[in-house]
């Protein structure tokens, strides 16, 4: 019998790869100066991260169909806890590169099975309430994050970030163990090849997934970057972790307006042009004033960007696509994810916030004015 999950266990479950994110960033000075890297070595973390995070939603995303969501999920927390603990024991650089890919791929259970969990239990206007819910959640994990990893990187340095990782992942375990229900209703003969092959075909499925790589690239810029340009400007971790609240605040503020637009009937067009728009202006001014800490203003008009535009996009993107939920919203994680992977390894090329910010910005304006209308 089906049952829906908690909504409150699905928002944990959406927020914590975020936090997982988050909370590591404030952690890349220390990661650079303990393993005597340059910090354009240690933001290729997050690149890596990104392109495992890609390979892991395709895995549990075929798994969640072929022997359930719960088992699924239960295998990809216990996988991430592993890696957490590999990289607390390593003193080596590249084994802590492949400790991050472990834990990325293990976390990504996070986003894809719960994602087919809510498209499993909620249809049409309903699912984009729920997803416009699920974003007002995640805009809550920049600021545990960031604050957090700032707290922790600052008294115990990247070991003590990759210690309280581990914990939340046993506390997860437990968590899910105790409370997530089986959502998949009946099991269908996988055919793979055949709706990988439909879906590359889909232009609007391209379409969806390079927005919602544009605007994840865009937050996760300043994540890659921020920590480097807070340290030019001589501020430390915990200060750089504090400028997690701005962005939350931001994201949050951007979430609530677009439930309050969508509740007024805003077609999605509009909101993804309103999301646009904010993008491309946070990204010029961000340029004009990255020296000087007032860079963070601008940066909540690209968080509040990402509050509009990703619960709208991730809602509309696979409709056609509800019979195999999870291995569609495995190929769709795949197609997003390495581009987002892809972003960030040339933003960590390029070290320079704002302009990753405004060329995101433009690409989103270009590809909404070519974009198919559903």
């Amino acid at each position: 019998m089906k049952t829906k999950p908690s909504l409150s266990l699905m928002v944990i479950m959406l927020m914590f790869p975020q936090i997982v994110e988050t909370i590591y960033s404030p952690a890349l000075g220390s990661i650079a100066q303990a393993f005597s890297v340059s910090y354009a070595q240690a933001a290729q973390t997050l690149s890596i991260y990104f392109t495992a995070f890609a390979i892991g939603v395709v895995v549990w995303g075929v798994a969640a169909d072929k022997i359930g969501r719960r088992p699924t999920m239960l295998l990809g927390l216990l996988t991430y806890g592993l890696a957490t603990l590999l990289a607390i024991q390593t003193d080596n650089f590249t084994v802590i590169m492949i400790a991050r890919a472990l834990s990325a791929f293990g976390i990504a259970v996070g986003s894809v099975v719960t994602q087919t969990m809510l498209r499993d239990s909620y249809n049409g206007e309903e699912l984009g309430k729920v997803f416009s819910i699920m974003g007002m959640g995640i805009s809550i994990s920049p600021v545990l994050g960031m604050l957090l990893g700032g707290q922790l990187s600052q008294s115990g340095g990247y070991r003590a970030v990759f210690m309280a990782l581990t914990v939340m992942a046993v506390l997860l375990f437990v968590y899910n163990l105790a409370k997530l229900p089986e959502t998949q209703q009946f099991k269908q003969p996988l055919q793979l090849r055949a709706l990988a092959v439909r879906m590359f075909k889909d232009v609007q499925i391209w379409q969806s997934a390079l927005l919602v790589a544009l605007f994840n690239i865009a937050l996760f810029a300043y994540y890659q970057l921020g920590a480097f340009t807070f340290e030019q400007l001589g501020f430390n971790a915990q200060q750089f972790g504090y400028s997690g609240i701005v962005l939350g605040i931001g994201t949050l503020l951007g979430s609530y307006l677009n439930k309050q637009l969508i509740a007024r009937k805003w077609q999605q067009k509009t909101l993804l042009w309103l999301a646009a728009i904010l993008l491309l202006v946070g990204g010029i001014a961000v340029t004009l004033m990255l020296d000087s800490i007032w860079f963070i203003v601008p940066m909540l008009l690209v968080v509040m960007a990402f509050g509009i535009a990703i619960p709208n996009v991730l809602s509309s993107a696979l409709i056609g696509y509800k019979q195999q939920a999870g291995s569609a919203g495995a190929i769709f994680g795949l197609m997003y994810y390495l581009m987002i992977g892809s972003g960030l390894s040339l933003a960590g090329i390029a070290q320079n916030l704002g302009m990753v910010l405004t060329a995101c910005g433009l690409m989103t304006a270009l590809l909404l004015l070519l974009r198919k209308e559903a």
